[in-house]
């Protein structure tokens, strides 16, 4: 061990400070208001480690002000990501770590995010499943969820829990926390809110969505479908007047709970398909980076019929458009192809691995437009291959077939030469 035992008020050991240490060390992630990253914390990391130990096991641990950033969202718009020092990242695992167990007996199946065991290939597969079942999807957006949480209600379902009163302190301390922004003005919190990028935040969310939602309909809606991905959740009715009562029942109880359902984005979807007749103006939704709409299917023994399923959304592939377009591939002519090849892998390898996993042919538009940047490169880079986009296929097609594992989605079959 990196330092000493010693006994102190509060059962925190110096054993579940260094688990929670390796924890956040592997998930990274950047500085917070202090300035100090993980490399600048293993330095210092036994003296660190030693001096986070000691105060919050004697109760005397305070977090230091949450850095406040704006990340972009798909609509333009941005969305609050608070991000706490490394050290109170640390503290935040030590509790998460203490606490996820005992919770875990008491979430239900039905919620799949940041959960051990769980993840959103499982969720994107029960509602695969579920729209050829059910012909109506309720398609539910919480508003500003992680600003909205009431603090009375969160210390409510805590206390159900929780008796441990020197874990409600150190949660009380964290959710009190002065919100600091990038021109050092600092916010100050009205008993509302806990910072989406908190190590401890998502399992406080689940709680709070645990008796918002999944128990409430549990009790109320026992037979009803519902898919939840922390505050992203697909319900799945028979009938549109199913879909209308329940949705009209369920922002009642959001507001209940202190939250609101978004008004433009919380919609009635119908999953339309071959053998389903009824009309309705909206036939597609989003949930995870994947658009579920009505899709034609070629069948073995000719011809095609409607099927409802999913692909990867138009926001997810703009997205990754925009990754490929900062990297200015046509521009870095002093770069040879397999530098560039080499930046690019661990990117595409991530996005085959999430969106190949359910329809690897939904990412063939956004490997295409590399084909694309990667033939404006290669006639920047060679005077022999300027202007001709003839040649700059040949010479790409040459590489591909001498090297059809140089990149990761070559390896795949789609090299588009």
């Amino acid at each position: 061990m990196i330092f000493k035992e010693a006994t102190k008020s509060i059962p925190i050991t110096k054993e579940m400070v260094w688990e929670a240490y390796k924890e956040v060390k592997r998930n990274k992630g950047v500085a917070g208001v202090d300035g100090e990253s993980l490399a600048l914390f293993d330095q210092n990391r036994s003296k660190l480690l030693y001096k986070l130990w000691n105060r919050m096991a004697s109760g005397s641990y305070f977090p230091k002000n949450v850095k406040r950033v704006e990340i972009p969202k798909g609509d333009g718009k941005t969305r609050p990501l608070g991000i706490p020092t490394v050290s109170d990242r640390i503290a935040q695992q030590v509790i998460k770590t203490y606490l996820e167990p005992r919770f875990e007996q008491e979430f239900l199946s039905c919620s799949y995010g940041y959960r051990p065991h769980k993840s959103a290939h499982q969720a994107i597969a029960e509602v695969r499943k579920n729209v050829r079942k059910y012909a109506w999807v309720i398609d539910l957006d919480v508003q500003s969820f992680f600003e909205d949480v009431d603090h009375i209600l969160l210390f409510k379902a805590l206390n159900k829990h929780v008796s441990e009163q020197w874990v409600l302190m150190y949660i009380k301390r964290w959710l009190e926390s002065v919100i600091e922004l990038p021109d050092g003005t600092v916010l100050f919190k009205n008993g509302k809110g806990t910072p989406q990028g908190g190590v401890i935040s998502p399992l406080l969310a689940n709680l709070y969505l645990h008796y918002t939602i999944d128990k409430w309909m549990h009790i109320h809606h026992s037979k009803v479908k519902m898919t939840r991905y922390a505050d992203d959740m697909i319900i799945h009715c028979s009938t549109e007047q199913e879909s209308e009562r329940l949705l009209y029942s369920i922002r009642d109880r959001f507001a209940s709970c202190g939250l609101k359902l978004h008004p433009e984005k919380t919609k009635v979807v119908y999953c339309k398909k071959d053998g389903r007749l009824q009309k309705h103006h909206t036939v597609q939704f989003d949930f995870l980076s994947f658009s579920f709409r009505p899709m034609s299917v070629k069948l073995k023994r000719g011809g095609h019929f409607i099927q409802y399923d999913c692909t990867v959304s138009r926001k997810a592939k703009l997205r990754m458009l925009a990754s490929l377009r900062a990297f200015k591939i046509p521009r870095k002519t002093g770069s040879t192809i397999q530098q560039i090849a080499q930046t690019l892998n661990s990117i595409i390898r991530g996005w085959v691995n999430y969106y190949g996993k359910v329809r690897l042919k939904g990412l063939s538009p956004v490997f295409y437009y590399l084909h694309q940047r990667l033939m404006s490169w290669s006639m920047n880079k060679y005077k022999s291959l300027r202007n001709s986009r003839v040649k700059a296929s040949h010479f790409l097609r040459k590489i591909a077939r001498d090297y059809p594992n140089l990149f990761y989605h070559w390896s795949l079959g789609y090299s588009f030469l």
